[in-house]
């Protein structure tokens, strides 16, 4: 079995997830929960970086973070399916860099809140990563990924995975200006059952 490590809130661990299912793999995942601020959790043992998601290989090897654990995914279904192996892979990739990258602006945001008392705030940091967040759904808005088939593609995978924290830690506020961007969720939704089943309980 392969084990992933992961918590149930985390939006990069939820990429893991739907990507496995949609590739036929998810009875070979073994999900272990993972407190990433507990010094004495093996996470820190088993990436060094302390984060998730994190796949340990039957051999022991661990793979991190989502970008090489869907790579590999990919692999083990035989190659192709989430992420393209002709011209179309760059794009894909660049959309997955883009949810990630709002993934990120998104994660510090609440970290700011999580991990700083109100008065020690740093207004031009938050101000820096909304940047990114309002900059990436502006650009996702005015031309929103492919309409999604039943094995999505790994940057569809990630930008629905960044629409659903954002719905999760920001009262899906992003939804009054992006209309494309929320009927595209919709229809994501709709089409890929998984990504209902993997949202946060």
């Amino acid at each position: 079995m392969l084990t992933l490590r992961s918590s149930p809130p985390s939006p990069f661990g939820r990429k893991v997830k739907i990507a496995a299912k949609v590739l036929g793999l998810w009875d070979r995942i073994d999900v272990v929960t993972t407190d990433t601020a507990d010094p004495n959790d093996s996470i820190r043992r088993q990436n060094p970086l302390g984060k998730i998601p994190a796949l340990i290989l039957e051999d022991g090897r661990v793979l991190f973070d989502s970008p090489v654990i869907l790579e590999y995914l990919d692999h083990l279904a035989g190659g192709g399916r989430i992420i393209p192996n002709d011209a179309a892979r760059f794009d894909v990739l660049t959309q997955q860099a883009l949810g990630d990258g709002l993934l990120d602006a998104a994660l510090l945001l609440v970290y700011e809140r999580r991990w700083r008392e109100a008065d020690k705030h740093e207004p031009k940091w938050i101000a820096h990563q909304h940047g990114k967040v309002e900059r990436s759904l502006a650009v996702l808005e005015a031309n929103p990924p492919a309409a999604p088939t039943a094995i999505p593609d790994a940057g569809q995978i990630t930008i629905a995975c960044a629409l659903g924290y954002l719905d999760l830690r920001f009262d899906g506020a992003w939804r009054a200006e992006h209309p494309k961007l929320v009927a595209w969720l919709a229809a994501f939704e709709k089409t890929v059952p998984t990504f209902a089943e993997t949202a946060p309980a």
